[in-house]
């Protein structure tokens, strides 16, 4: 009896059987991820290096190709900037306003989101381009011109990228506690003290996120910028635009090598945001 207890006490549970439906919703998400991101991933990073290490530092290296991977890093990092003060003010002004026309400039935040990048280029070039006075008093006066320059490449960054930090930041602001900006309020502290010490330590992940964000999406922005910026070599061609324009010349070395490079920052950003919710999901 005492042995037949004890085998009884020690035979395995039985684990639960999992349904075929859900593996197989398992196995087609993850083929149709597999398929549409990892395999054209694997693919470029192995046009990138077909040629061999040497082949692929000389098509990153050339001076144009390094020309264009600075222009597209500082602009994009320079429209992050602005990105982040001006989407986190605009965040902050709809979630604690109310102002007639707020709906509407709500939903218009998102149309970067639905306008083609090429009509986002036209619309620019029609209100900036050196024709218009806008463009005329810029040039007369700073001697530069808006368009076909790297102010216009960051002014065109900035209008595609205008909603990622306040989509990123206005849900979270939406649900502070109200009770701890009351208490400060009582004790006598301004609203910048109030906005500086209780609400921006908790927006600051949200608001890194956006920023990262902007910044990813800015990296490979091709259809506003090559109407925009003049595509001249050395000048104003960014990496996306000189990747187009070693495809057209037959150069898939050269133009698969920039592919790689920034690829690979867009992985780093990708991961670092990735950290970070994951950091803000434990800190919930």
């Amino acid at each position: 009896m005492a042995e037949l207890a004890f085998n009884d006490s020690v035979r395995p549970v039985a684990r639960p059987q999992v349904p075929f439906g859900a593996w197989g919703l398992r196995v087609a998400a993850l083929t149709y991820l597999v398929a549409l991101v990892a395999v054209p991933i694997i693919v470029i990073v192995i046009a990138g290096f077909r040629e061999g290490l040497g082949v692929f530092w000389a098509s990153v290296t050339r001076p144009a190709a390094l020309s264009a991977l600075w222009l597209t890093i500082w602009t994009a990092g320079l429209m992050t900037l602005f990105n982040i003060v001006m989407g986190t003010m605009t965040a902050y002004v709809l979630v604690s306003y109310k102002f007639p026309g707020k709906r509407i400039l709500d939903a218009m935040i998102d149309l970067p989101f639905a306008i083609p990048t090429l009509v986002t280029g036209v619309m620019l070039v029609l209100l900036y381009g050196p024709q218009t006075a806008i463009g005329e008093l810029f040039e007369s006066r700073f001697g530069s011109r808006l368009l076909f320059a790297p102010p216009g490449i960051i002014l065109a960054l900035l209008l595609i990228c205008y909603p990622f930090v306040i989509r990123a930041v206005q849900p979270v602001l939406a649900q502070l506690d109200v009770s701890q900006q009351e208490a400060a309020s009582t004790i006598g502290a301004s609203q910048w003290t109030i906005f500086r010490r209780v609400i921006l330590p908790a927006i600051r992940p949200a608001i890194l996120t956006g920023g990262l964000l902007s910044f990813a999406r800015a990296l490979g922005e091709f259809g506003s910028i090559v109407i925009v910026s003049g595509n001249i070599p050395m000048r104003t061609q960014t990496a996306a635009v000189y990747i187009y324009g070693q495809v057209e010349a037959g150069n898939p070395a050269a133009a698969s090598g920039v592919s790689v490079v920034l690829l690979a920052i867009a992985l780093l950003v990708t991961l670092m945001v990735d950290l970070i919710q994951q950091r803000r999901r434990q800190h919930a």
